[in-house]
């Protein structure tokens, strides 16, 4: 514990560095840990743009082939966390959902949370390497934003971030993996109980409720990722036979995701002016406090 109390101060300012590669993501090696740090942020939100999507593909994309071709020796773990002060991630990108739905564009549509699906389907199966994925919340995670936490391995998330499903809101429900995956990990009625109500969870309320792995303090999250990191490498036979046994016990199926997405379309493209609006103002509220963020 002492040797992760004192991670040096260079290893943190590199983790925050941008590579300049994306726009939209800051991506960082700890070679130390085998750490590949991805961090999100999303303009003119932080959701998950088109843009946001494209470059999740690449650095991805990379680190399986960089798997690949040091026969899975470079990686242990990669971490998902925010490049944004206060916010994981608030989910899709509602105003690209307004155009769509205005449209009739229910292939878009689709092709959106299909796109989605993809990448959350290779992190929740840690891209068929004997590594492990962890989500790193700070801030709010919403919508999306909590699926994609979701498809991780692990969750980590600080003291006082929110976490929830809001898309009640404006009469639609999250499609892209809530229910599958919090059904498998909290009981499929507690799931429909968390995604109809519309609350908005405390990390310390996920954290009880099992949704949540480790609770970590306020501004230490990163510290909860490298002490989970070297006690998880003490151990690494015992964890990869463990990653292994959660995959073929209830395994979500690509198919299962995808058969939801359609229905996610096809009730997208239901929704009412008013319905509409509500979006809307959610987007405005999303850009009021980028604004008083900034």
């Amino acid at each position: 514990m002492n040797n992760i109390a004192h991670i040096d101060q260079s290893t943190r300012t590199q983790t925050k560095t941008r590579t300049g590669k994306f726009e939209q993501l800051n991506t960082h090696y700890d070679a130390r840990y085998k750490i590949g740090w991805f961090l999100m942020s999303g303009e003119p939100r932080p959701c998950f743009t088109p843009t946001l999507l494209k470059e999740l593909d690449t650095y991805l994309a990379g680190v399986e082939q960089e798997m690949k071709d040091s026969n899975g020796e470079k990686y242990d773990f990669l971490v998902v966390g925010s490049d944004v002060s206060g916010i994981f991630n608030l989910g899709g990108d509602l105003n690209l959902f307004t155009r769509m739905i205005d449209t009739r564009d229910r292939d878009g549509l689709y092709q959106y949370a299909a796109h989605c699906i993809d990448i959350l389907y290779r992190n929740m199966y840690h891209h068929n390497q004997d590594l492990t994925t962890i989500s790193l919340i700070q801030g709010d995670a919403l919508g999306g934003g909590f699926e994609a936490a979701l498809s991780s391995n692990l969750i980590i998330a600080e003291r006082g971030a929110k976490i929830g499903l809001p898309e009640v809101l404006f009469n639609l429900f999250p499609g892209m993996g809530a229910y599958s995956l919090l059904s498998r990990k909290i009981g499929a009625q507690k799931a429909e109980q968390m995604i109809l109500s519309c609350h908005i969870f405390s990390a310390e309320e996920m954290h009880e409720m099992g949704v949540v792995d480790v609770l970590a303090e306020k501004g230490e999250g990163e510290m909860a990722v490298y002490k989970y990191a070297k006690h998880a490498q003490r151990s690494r036979n015992t964890m990869a036979a463990m990653r292994k046994v959660k995959d073929v016990t209830n395994p979500v199926t690509m198919k299962e995701l995808l058969d939801i997405a359609e229905i996610w379309a096809d009730a997208a493209l239901k929704l009412t002016a008013k319905d509409l609006k509500m979006m809307q103002r959610l987007v405005k509220r999303q850009n009021t406090r980028m604004v008083s963020n900034a």
